[in-house]
Order: structure tokens, then sequence, then C-alpha cells
């Protein structure tokens, strides 16, 4: 599948679907945390709605941030987290990468109060575009990836139990 380029300010993105990896470590991970067939969002000071996602701290892998991402910020446990790409992000002549994953979401709990999220809410595909802080024809591209990855995944679990 090929996805279009996006930008973000003065950012140029490109997503490479796995089973590509990045060939320096992640600088930070995003999630797309699905709850049956809605996506879970958060409300981030100075980014507004958005996935979860943030920096990779020095001791953690790219998932370890992911998973600590979406708890801190959406209050999401999660499971089923599948990689699904990477983000390369250019600017100026530099270059990083961004761990991308799909999940489902276990259970929800509260929002850790320290953090810098203001809420979360549960909404379907539809409702993303007038909300989401960065919509461009590849961040649909990717919503819609993450989501057909997730349905590709549990129906092959289904297969599989059912043996």
């Amino acid at each position: 599948m090929k996805f279009p380029s996006g930008t973000y300010g003065r950012q140029r993105l490109e997503f490479h679907p796995a089973p590509f990896r990045p060939p320096l470590r992640a600088f930070a991970a995003l999630v797309f945390p699905w709850c049956d067939g809605n996506v879970l969002i958060c409300d981030i000071e100075d980014r507004g709605w958005c996935i979860p996602s943030g920096r990779v701290e020095p001791n953690e892998s790219s998932l370890e941030a992911a998973v600590r991402e979406a708890k801190e910020e959406a209050g999401a446990i999660l499971q089923d987290v599948l990689y699904l790409g990477c983000y390369r992000i250019t600017e100026r002549g530099e270059v990083r990468w961004a761990d991308v994953y799909a999940a489902r979401v276990k259970e929800l709990v509260d929002i850790p109060v320290e953090f810098e999220s203001k809420g979360r809410r549960i909404i379907s595909l539809e409702e993303l575009p007038a909300i989401y802080h960065l919509w461009n024809p590849l961040t649909e591209a990717v919503f819609h990836y993450s989501a057909e990855i997730l349905r590709r995944h549990a129906a092959t679990m289904d297969s599989f139990n059912q043996k």
C-alpha cells in the first residue's frame, strides 16, 4: 500500500508500513487505540485532539513508550498491540523516526492528573476530520490502515481459536 506524504509545520512526514523498521532508534511512539470499531483520542495541551503519542525514554522501547503514553494521556490499558510501521520525519535536512502501533483498548482507567491530557473521547472515523488536530490525507490513510490491520488480526485470532 502506498501512503501520501504529509506535513506538520515545517516537517515532512512519510509513513512506511511494516515490516519496514527505521534504521535509527525511534525518538517517539504513537498508538491508534481502537474500541469496538471506534478510536480513542485524547485532548493534549498545545496539540488538541489526537491519538496518544510521545517521546521514547532512554530506558524503554518504542512499544513500551506507546503503551505508557496510552495510559498517561488517555487512561487506556491496551491489548493486541501491533507494530504498523513508522513515520520518517524530515525537517531542514534532519531525519527522525517515530514508530506507530495499533491496539485494542482492554480497559479505561482514570487519566493521571499530573500529565498533560485534558480528557478523552471515543469517536468514529467519520467524526475525526472535524476535530483531529492534524487531519490530512496521510493521517486519514494511516487511521484506515490501523483499523484494517486490527480487523485482520482479530479475524486471524478468531480462525486460530476455532481450530
